[in-house]
């Protein structure tokens, strides 16, 4: 059996932080420079209240509100996100009962961030064609605003919450509509971008929330999000060409045979350079992220719904998607889309 995507859907929450009241806050950043740097003039930031699972379940209601599915025919619930509800319980657990799906079902949550639509594809295909299931709703959500310091320009320029659903489910046609897979694993760049305090390694404490300046003058402490930009950007420039070319080689297929490259979407900058290197044409290469930012999970489902939305991907379109970043960890697939 075959799985293909059958629809996507997400939620944006209602806050908005945009590029002009950034540089208010840092005089020194011009809303010019933000916009050259990132590409983003604004993103949606999660209430005090609201977790990754509020909004999982909006982004999944639209997929029942559109009538894609209805609830009591998903088989198994995959989420992905970094910052989950609670340690335990499984948060997708949590949703299967918020959703109304039935119990006679799966659902299990993974941590990955920017790779993780892609693992969540490849797991989904992985459950449908073995049998264990007809239709996968892959759902994923974060809500990365609340590991921020307020004053820590490096991070709060960039990301974005948001959550997105995906149906993936059993396709009757002769065709291979999502893979072949390509994955990678480099932990040892995991402290490039990191929250260090929190979890049991080290926990949340008095010494954690201890608030330090770095040279280029952003407050941070134990408790949030740290990224290390420069290595960041080096590993993508290093890993995501050999990337592509492995799924290339892989699927049998050039460049020339994909009629859309959908990259995590992650900076302006980053994305520029990306595209040049692997001299990939303009007009084959979907950008989607000035109005919600690096949304980390979410990113890739978001711009695939606006390419399709803008009818970028038609029947029969072959895409190369690809996801990179914290962990490290990177993958790739090939997707046909279904008629």
């Amino acid at each position: 059996m075959t799985a293909a995507i059958r629809a996507v859907r997400y939620y944006l929450p209602e806050q908005v932080l945009t590029t002009a009241e950034l540089a208010d806050q840092f005089p020194d950043w011009s809303v010019e420079k933000i916009d050259r740097k990132t590409g983003i003039q604004a993103r949606h930031i999660a209430g005090v209240d609201q977790c990754a699972s509020d909004l999982a379940v909006c982004a999944v209601e639209r997929l029942f509100e559109d009538r894609v599915c209805t609830p009591d025919s998903i088989d198994f619930l995959l989420l992905c996100t970094q910052s989950p509800d609670y340690f335990l319980p499984t948060t997708a657990c949590l949703l299967q009962d918020r959703l109304g799906l039935r119990k006679s079902m799966g659902a299990l949550d993974f941590n990955l961030g920017c790779s993780g639509y892609i693992y969540g594809l490849g797991l989904a295909q992985g459950l449908i064609s073995t049998g264990q299931a007809g239709q996968v709703l892959l759902v994923t959500a974060d809500t990365y605003s609340k590991f921020i310091h307020p004053n820590d320009r490096s991070v709060r320029t960039i990301f974005g919450d948001a959550a997105a659903a995906t149906l993936i489910s059993t396709a009757s046609e002769d065709h291979c509509f999502l893979g072949p897979f390509v994955y990678g694993t480099d932990g040892s760049g995991g402290p490039n971008l990191i929250v260090p305090a929190g979890a049991m390694r080290q926990p949340r404490s008095a010494d954690s929330s201890v608030e330090n300046v770095d040279a280029s003058g952003n407050i941070r402490a134990a408790d949030h999000i740290y990224m290390n930009g420069p290595e960041i950007f080096a590993f993508t420039m290093k890993i995501v060409p050999q990337l592509v070319a492995d799924l290339l080689e892989k699927a049998g297929l050039s460049l020339e045979d994909i009629d859309l490259v959908i990259f995590h979407q992650a900076n302006l900058y980053m994305l520029q350079h990306l595209r040049k290197t692997l001299q990939i044409p303009e007009g084959k290469f979907f950008l989607s992220f000035a109005d919600c930012g690096n949304t980390v999970s979410s990113t890739i489902p978001i711009a695939l719904k606006h390419a399709v939305d803008e009818g970028r991907v038609k029947p029969g379109s072959r895409l190369l998607l690809a996801g990179f970043g914290v962990g490290y960890s990177w993958g790739g697939t090939i997707v046909r889309w279904p008629s």
